[in-house]
């Protein structure tokens, strides 16, 4: 949380926007107020990404608690929302709590679709061009950060939600260790994506998808370290000559 300061508090989660967010915000706003005729629109877009986002957070984090874990706090940045959750280490509990988080944008779905549908030339509600653009941009918006979540690359919901379902029949280690390998093999795609397409974003994306995949692994090994400890028992205690 680092360069984030609190905007609010709900239900005792503290939001936090890092200061990061305005100077993204400020060239993303610019770089798509072509698509409106008033950047005000290009502007309001924006906020309702990180709605969807927030939304999104919060998902994770009243499931959290709902099967007895902690969830305090939730950050916003350039890349999307960070929810630090902490589930019981149980597979269910974990699963619950982040595949909540998707299910949110599931929700959010048909009722976007049914405001673009409803606002749209055919529709029954008159309201400006812009207005109805910005809806159909939040509806994919929506469902591209649905797809996106969902690709089975940790950290993604997606890579976490296999770490889930692979803990039910092999532990918590290598369910992670698989994990974070298969979050590698994805960082990669992406940096070779990104490459090929010259996209800065996807770089960045491919750079944060392979350090925490890459700290997964590393929390893996030392996880099976302190397991092979604890099963060896505390060392010999040396007998004292009388």
């Amino acid at each position: 949380m680092r360069g984030g300061f609190p905007i609010f508090r709900v239900a005792g989660i503290q939001v936090y926007l890092h200061f990061t967010w305005f100077l993204v915000a400020f060239y993303e706003i610019n770089s798509s107020k072509f698509r409106y005729q008033s950047p005000t629109w290009a502007a309001l877009e924006y906020i309702g990404l990180f709605a969807i986002v927030l939304l999104h957070e919060f998902g994770h984090a009243f499931a959290c608690r709902s099967v007895g874990g902690r969830a305090d706090h939730i950050v916003l940045w350039p890349l999307g929302g960070l929810a630090f959750v902490d589930p019981p280490p149980r597979p269910g509990a974990v699963l619950w709590s982040i595949a909540a988080g998707p299910l949110v944008n599931v929700v959010l779905w048909p009722v976007l679709d049914f405001a673009a549908i409803a606002t749209g030339k055919m529709g029954w509600f008159q309201i400006p061009p812009d207005a109805h653009r910005m809806l159909v941009n939040l509806w994919r918006i929506n469902l591209g950060l649905l797809v996106f979540n969902l690709m089975p690359f940790f950290p993604l919901d997606g890579g976490q939600i296999v770490r889930a379902l692979l803990w039910f029949k092999l532990g918590p280690i290598r369910s992670l260790k698989i994990a974070g390998l298969v979050g590698v093999v994805g960082a990669i795609c992406f940096g070779v994506l990104a490459y090929f397409l010259g996209s800065i974003w996807i770089g960045i994306i491919a750079f944060f998808l392979f350090s925490q995949a890459a700290a997964a692994i590393q929390r893996a090994k030392q996880m099976a370290l302190n397991a092979e400890m604890a099963a060896a028992g505390p060392p010999p205690v040396p007998e004292r000559n009388q």
